[in-house]
């Protein structure tokens, strides 16, 4: 959520913000509003100091024996007058605050400039895509090959765009989270939680997915409870209405959990396979800084995130995500791009965002530089470390042979048993 004060003394800035993120935030509406808001504020304190020196003067008139029923009268109708205006102060306020909740977060001046993923900026590569000297094959069909993936139960359990993993698919599901919270947690310096999945809906306002998102989520309402759509949602508010004492910041979280989003917003785009179903797991990385340092730390969480696809041997790229792509809720971000083969192209496994105090406004989540200091909001930043599905997707395609076997990454084997191919013949399970 957006400062109000900054937004009066910025609005020239704001403005060119809203409009290279592609937002049709009516910023004028919002600012008469609050012109309004702080107009009654005045007159409703100059009233209030009206009623104090007509209750004085009406004390020294009973006094005196004085008869004061004409000041009485006229101290009810100013009594009167506040009352409305206080209700009108709390309707403005909601209004007010409404209106915020769906305005945009602005983007950092060093966003590249553009209108959509197209104008994305690569700014680093990592190993060259391999060379196939065959027909390579896209991972569905390598996971129903091998009996690791099922399409159809997915289907018939749940609906479309949901799937399941059996045998050596689940084992390597399993092996690849295991990985990357121990390589996030024991090189990278993180603390694992372990955190709901129904989380409140004054924690999905505080994030970001609330009031805009509504429609990309699944609400269950006899309970008032969301399915998270990211990890990122209850480990933030982990520190929701609170004050972080000093010397406690960075605090470094990384979590798994299942993942559950509509994708209502993703019609006929990546409909085969397992790139965007409606439930998925996913390793993620929370972090919550002092404002100063935040973009360096954005810097470091794309580097953690990278380091666990290159410990896997897997070609990526990163790109700078330009303003009209950056969404809601980050004021910067990378993507994180796997190849895959199959298709040719680099696919989003990782987005690290820098939300600046965004989502702390939002939340109330601040912290004190010193015991008796004025708190200040932190930044929140996240990315994912990685996407656990994705992953299996990227591995299928990237290490498959001629023979339609998969060659696991060296470093996954010892998560996986000592198993090293998934293939016609594959050791039977230890």
């Amino acid at each position: 959520m957006l400062d109000m004060k900054f937004i009066r003394d910025h609005t020239d800035l704001v403005k060119a913000c809203l409009r290279n993120k592609g937002s049709d935030a009516d910023l004028d509406e919002l600012l008469a509003l609050d012109e309004r808001r702080r107009a009654i504020i005045g007159q409703g304190e100059n009233l209030k100091r009206q009623r104090n020196e007509a209750s004085q003067a009406i004390s020294k008139l009973k006094r005196a024996g004085e008869v004061a029923d004409a000041q009485i009268g006229a101290m009810r109708a100013v009594g009167d007058r506040i009352q409305e205006l206080d209700r009108e102060l709390t309707e403005l306020e909601a209004t007010i605050q409404r209106v915020l909740l769906e305005t945009p977060n602005l983007h950092h001046p060093s966003c590249p400039l553009g209108v959509d993923e197209g104008d994305n900026q690569e700014v680093a590569r990592w190993n060259v895509p391999r060379a196939f000297a065959f027909a390579q094959k896209p991972h569905w069909e390598l996971g129903e090959q091998h009996g690791i993936i099922g399409f159809a139960e997915g289907v018939k359990i749940s609906g479309s765009r949901f799937y399941t993993m059996r045998g050596l698919g689940a084992r390597l599901e399993r092996a690849l989270i295991d990985f990357f919270l121990d390589l996030h947690i024991e090189r990278h310096g993180y603390t694992e939680v372990l955190p709901p999945v129904l989380v409140r809906t004054e924690c999905m306002v505080g994030t970001g997915q609330l009031p805009k998102f509504a429609e990309d989520a699944f609400h269950i309402p006899s309970d008032d409870l969301w399915l998270i759509p990211t990890a990122e949602v209850p480990v933030t508010n982990l520190h929701r209405e609170e004050i972080i004492e000093p010397g406690r910041l960075p605090l470094k979280y990384v979590a798994y959990t299942p993942c559950f989003r509509r994708e209502a917003g993703a019609a006929g785009k990546d409909t085969r396979g397992i790139i965007r179903v409606h439930q998925f797991n996913k390793v993620e990385m929370v972090l919550l800084v002092e404002p100063e340092g935040s973009y360096e730390v954005l810097e470091q969480l794309t580097r953690d995130a990278c380091e666990a696809l290159e410990a896997l041997e897997l070609p990526h790229r990163v790109v700078a995500i330009c303003t009209g792509d950056l969404g809601f809720t980050r004021a910067k971000g990378y993507d994180v791009e796997v190849w895959m083969p199959a298709a040719e192209r680099y696919v989003e496994i990782s987005s690290c965002s820098n939300f600046d105090s965004f989502q702390a406004r939002r939340a109330n989540i601040r912290f004190r530089r010193e015991p008796k200091a004025k708190p200040e909001f932190v930044h929140t930043l996240n990315g994912s470390g990685l996407a656990v599905g994705r992953t299996v997707a990227a591995i299928l395609e990237n290490c498959q042979n001629e023979d339609g076997s998969i060659t696991l990454p060296t470093a996954l084997r010892p998560y996986m048993r000592g198993v090293e191919t998934i293939g016609s013949n594959q050791p039977e399970l230890p």
